[in-house]
């Protein structure tokens, strides 16, 4: 995985647990992009991955406006059920998204190995998660105004 330059280098390599259904989707992806560096090349050179505009762009296509979804949107969505679920450590869900603590001393106790099962079994949890929405089997509460003021 491609991840952001820090001040003065490069990131050490990111760990990303895979769920099923996403390794699934990986190997129905390879006849089309092929065995390269990225899952997903820019259009302009198979060297660099696609960039975030790229997927705005195509999210744009799909009729939501940048007011409704972005590329980034899709991490914030994610790192807000996380937390919600009440299932997942803070710290966890951090170092799976990538987000670095300012705080050195904090970091320094977030190895790279820490919270690696609780991951690998989060990742496998928002797929089967995602899979049950799709399905249509995700709790559905409906909002009124009644409802949101308890009238």
């Amino acid at each position: 995985m491609k991840m952001k330059r820090r001040k003065g280098g490069l990131r050490d390599p990111h760990f990303v647990p895979l769920s099923r259904q996403a390794v699934e989707i990986i190997r129905q992806l390879e006849p089309l992009t092929g065995k390269g560096q990225y899952l997903f090349p820019s259009a302009r050179s198979f060297k660099r991955p696609m960039s975030e505009n790229t997927l705005n762009a195509a999210l744009r296509r799909l009729g939501y406006d940048n007011e409704e979804m972005t590329a980034h949107g899709f991490r914030s969505m994610a790192s807000t059920r996380l937390n919600e679920s009440g299932k997942w450590s803070g710290d966890a869900i951090e170092l799976q998204l990538a987000h670095e603590d300012s705080d050195q001393t904090r970091k320094s106790y977030m190895a790279k190995a820490r919270f690696r099962e609780e991951r690998v079994k989060m990742m496998q949890w928002w797929a089967d998660y995602l899979d049950t929405l799709h399905d249509g089997g995700a709790e559905v509460v409906p909002l009124t105004k009644e409802s949101d003021h308890g009238r």
